[in-house]
């Protein structure tokens, strides 16, 4: 398990502990995280599964990969650190993590 903490973009926090090997997106899911729509189930086709991950952790989570970025890229978040929840795999390195949910999904 690690813990993971979303922040909804007016501030409520949901902590989960999110078993390891399942994405980002389906511990929310599976949590009920508000704001995680995941309309395409984690196919990376729709972008409704957005995240933003914190600086200090960009690192550790990595960049978006092509077919990734082409979905955010076709939506038009310019925002930094946005992610696909679907894309991001929950690893023992993510222990701590801070992704924030954006006020809506496209």
């Amino acid at each position: 398990m690690a813990n993971i903490t979303f922040i909804e973009a007016d501030g409520r926090e949901h902590v989960l502990d999110v078993e390891l090997g399942l994405t980002i997106m389906e511990g929310a899911r599976n949590a009920g995280v508000p704001g995680i729509l995941a309309d395409c189930g984690g196919s990376c086709a729709c972008g409704t599964c957005r995240i933003y991950i914190d600086g200090e952790w960009r690192d550790t989570v990595g960049a978006a990969h092509e077919e990734e970025a082409a979905t955010i890229e076709a939506h038009e978040d310019p925002a930094p650190g946005t992610r696909l929840s679907c894309r991001v795999k929950v690893t023992a390195d993510l222990e701590g993590l801070i992704v924030r949910v954006p006020e809506k999904q496209f």
